[in-house]
């Protein structure tokens, strides 16, 4: 599995790159897009709709199953990725690129730091 050193991650298998002081796009790892399969929908949140850390702000469906995309910071949605909604298999060709999923500006931009490091997610998944 890959795990970029330079991201952030989520207990639910998000990932979080700093884009501005205030904005980061979000998208989920390449382990949870192994464990889904081939990705065949995304349903994303609008821009302008504010997420709360931790609640759903959107849904990937593969041939496996539906699962949750989970809010990793709390702030606002400024940009969404409509070319994983007319192409959802970029998410697993690219999960770290293309694949990305959404950009929020964040309500507290330090809050980025409370986030898993590259060596705390390998420990999560198992990787060494």
């Amino acid at each position: 599995m890959v795990v970029p050193e330079e991201l952030r991650y989520t207990e639910q298998h998000e990932w979080v790159a700093r884009t501005g002081d205030d904005t980061v796009r979000v998208g989920i790892t390449d382990y949870a897009q192994g464990q889904l399969g081939d990705v065949v929908f995304v349903q994303l949140p609008e821009v302008g709709r504010k997420v709360t850390a931790g609640d759903s702000l959107g849904e990937v469906e593969s041939t496996k199953s539906v699962s949750d995309i989970y809010a990793p910071l709390s702030g606002e949605v400024v940009a969404v990725n409509e070319a994983v909604v007319t192409a959802p298999e970029t998410i697993n060709e690219a999960p770290y690129g293309d694949g990305w999923l959404v950009e929020v500006r964040l309500d507290d931009p330090a809050s980025v730091q409370g986030l898993l490091d590259a060596a705390g997610y390998r420990d999560k998944i198992g990787e060494v």
